[in-house]
């Protein structure tokens, strides 16, 4: 999670709701580790299909304020949506969880007994993995509230609860990071900012390279392509899912800013696409990376500063690609047309979620995917 638009942006509001230091990171025991790393276990490319999708109810006003009434509505719409392609678990407080039965409707699993702090389930519950032969279980990056800049006592033991609730083994990786910071393409190389995992708030004290080890352990990856990212400008210090994206081994796609944006997030854009353009894979094989024309900010509907305006946050459930329209109509439909053409055997599903836009995430945020072992 992260923005392409100018100033203090990334859910800079969402700070004053407080921080806790649960989700440090846990001691990872030596059993642990070799069960991480044995075998072919990997987390896969995410257009493989899925057993169903995995998302977190918000119903924090200390957290979202005036804004939650919105944001509920729109996590609402996104969890319709992808019901419609594959099954939907939406993990609400026993409090709320009528009220998100209510608004999300009979297709979508409401569940009570894994409590969340907010709605970003892509950052705070478990990154599955798969070993090609039927075998599934799930790492979790110790979720520390993007460097303990959010409350987040629950979310920190969601990854974990999911993982027993499904049934799975679960090894807490040797990081600190989230799901939003880290892209992998299925077949060894993952690509990631500097900004979110190099940082002191997350990893403090840990290298580079320590922190590469780590990532490709928990991945199943061999590979890390850096970007330097934003740091500081945002709640996460800048995601990579909203600017560039893994399609497949060897392709990857980038928003790519209007020429007459040259903010921070604009430079780091056009940035990832020259870096991205010039790397191999973990196979040594060249890269081709497709552009994704980000909107122009003066022509889209919200005019709040901390609004992500992310085409390349999409989601991809089984069948469907779940993206955003922002009311640049030609941006949108371009962005539409981007995708159908990627996604040939998926339809284009584009959804008005300003609202959570507001907050500095899209869909892709919000969205956990369990892939069929």
């Amino acid at each position: 999670m992260t923005t392409l638009n100018r100033g203090l942006n990334r859910r800079g509001f969402l700070v004053a709701a407080g921080a806790t230091a649960a989700g440090a990171a846990f001691a990872m025991t030596t059993q642990d580790r070799a069960r991480a790393v044995a075998g072919t276990f990997r987390v896969p490319v995410e257009d493989v299909r899925h057993t169903r999708t995995w998302m977190a109810w918000p119903d924090s006003t200390s957290i979202w304020g005036g804004k939650l009434s919105g944001v509920q509505t729109d996590i609402a719409l996104i969890a319709r949506t992808i019901a419609k392609y594959e099954p939907v678990v939406m993990c609400a407080n026993s409090g709320s969880a009528a009220k998100a039965r209510s608004m999300c409707g009979s297709t979508v699993t409401v569940i009570s007994s894994i409590p969340v702090d907010d709605c970003w389930m892509r950052d705070s519950g478990p990154v599955f993995r798969t070993d090609g032969a039927g075998g599934l279980d799930a790492v979790g990056l110790n979720f520390n509230g993007w460097g303990n800049k959010q409350a987040h006592a629950k979310d920190a033991l969601v990854a974990g609860r999911i993982a027993a609730y499904v049934g799975v083994p679960f090894t807490s990786a040797d990081l600190v990071g989230e799901g939003g910071a880290i892209e992998q393409d299925g077949a060894g190389t993952l690509m990631a900012t500097r900004s979110s995992l190099v940082n002191r708030n997350r990893n403090p004290g840990m290298s580079e390279r320590q922190i590469e080890t780590a990532m490709c352990d928990a991945y199943g990856a061999s590979k890390v392509i850096w970007f330097d990212g934003v740091r500081g400008q945002d709640i996460t210090d800048d995601h990579v899912d909203a600017t560039s994206r893994f399609l497949a081994p060897g392709e990857a796609l980038v928003q790519i800013p209007l020429a007459s944006d040259n903010d921070a997030y604009a430079r780091d854009a056009r940035r990832q696409f020259s870096i991205l353009s010039a790397s191999t894979t973990a196979a040594g094989d060249p890269m081709d990376v497709m552009r994704l024309q980000g909107p122009d900010y003066n022509k889209i509907r919200s005019t709040s500063r901390d609004f992500l305006a992310s085409y390349a946050n999409y989601y991809l459930c089984n069948g469907a690609v779940v993206s955003a329209h922002f009311g640049d109509t030609r941006a949108d439909e371009a962005a539409r047309a981007t995708l159908a053409r990627l996604y040939p055997d998926r339809a284009v599903e584009q959804l008005n979620i300003d609202r959570l836009g507001t907050g500095g995430g899209g869909i892709h945020c919000v969205t956990q995917q369990q892939p069929v072992p």
